[in-house]
């Protein structure tokens, strides 16, 4: 079945390789990314020349989100799928990040999924179907030291996802999430770092940890049994091709870290509270 499938942040990465890989399963994909005519000009055409379709937006910008959203259902009629992955990685003694900072991260993260969410979600409603695919992390269930805003805005992702899944399961929209390891892309190379450098100093060996880690980490994907991020394309591809009412609610893609496990041990607990709320037939997508 042809489905027509946005995804956010495709400018490269796992994103990119997810655009390329359903289109190549045949379905219609638009490929969304800020700066389509700047800086992101030779993404936008590597993927023009695989018949994607690429769209300026900007998830921060109310105006460029809904401008998107309208300039695709004009076109397309419909968004079946809808992949929230736009996102900005960030590591560093938590207290030299400034507010400025964190509200830049918080902005796309948390804040550009439901942008985006708000402008697709209306149209699957009025078609009783839809599947939306928030890109979460590892960090959204587990802590690393050091990525402390980061994972909390994850965590909130994981908090919005499941809220969403419940409303709108009985108007016929399922959504799910999938929560990656650490993988070798771009993210990294634009990961964000405290801008108050004189308190990372202040902590003294403890503030060179993160450098420590993330030299670690770029070690790792470094080796030649290195995460291949084609991984998550596969399991994103893979729940848009399962049947509706067949998805799990969330995906963990490599190392998990615990992740899984408490997955797992949340769930129950989870269904449990919607039921004593009287809500358990939120439960059932319609």
């Amino acid at each position: 079945m042809t489905r027509t499938i946005l995804i956010t942040g495709a400018s490269s990465g796992f994103s990119r390789n997810t655009a390329e890989k359903l289109a190549g399963a045949g379905h219609r994909v638009f490929a969304t990314m800020r700066d389509v005519a700047g800086r992101n000009r030779s993404h936008a055409d590597a993927l023009r020349s695989r018949k994607i379709s690429v769209v300026e937006l900007d998830v921060t910008d109310d105006g460029s989100v809904n401008r998107a959203i309208a300039s695709i259902l004009a076109e397309a009629g419909n968004i079946s799928v809808l992949v929230n992955n736009a996102g900005i990685a960030s590591a560093g003694v938590t207290e030299a990040f400034t507010t400025d900072q964190a509200k830049a991260i918080f902005d796309t993260n948390v804040i550009g999924l439901l942008r985006v969410t708000r402008a697709v979600l209306p149209s699957m409603r009025q078609k009783h179907d839809g599947l939306i695919i928030n890109i979460g992390s590892i960090l959204g269930r587990v802590t690393f030291p050091f990525f402390g805003i980061y994972g909390a805005s994850k965590m909130a992702v994981e908090a919005l996802t499941d809220s969403l899944r419940l409303e709108v399961s009985r108007l016929g929209v399922e959504v799910v999430a999938v929560q990656p390891s650490a993988y070798p892309t771009n993210m990294y190379s634009s990961i964000q770092t405290p801008a108050d450098a004189d308190i990372t100093k202040s902590y003294g060996e403890i503030g060179q940890i993160p450098d420590a880690m993330f030299k670690t980490f770029m070690s790792m994907f470094q080796a030649k049994d290195a995460p291949n991020p084609h991984d998550i394309a596969e399991a994103i591809v893979k729940l848009v091709e399962q049947a509706k009412g067949r998805r799990a609610a969330r995906t963990v893609v490599g190392t998990a870290f615990g992740a899984d496990k408490i997955n797992a041990d949340v769930a129950p607990v989870q269904q449990a509270v919607v039921g004593g709320l009287g809500l358990g037939h939120l439960e059932e997508l319609a």
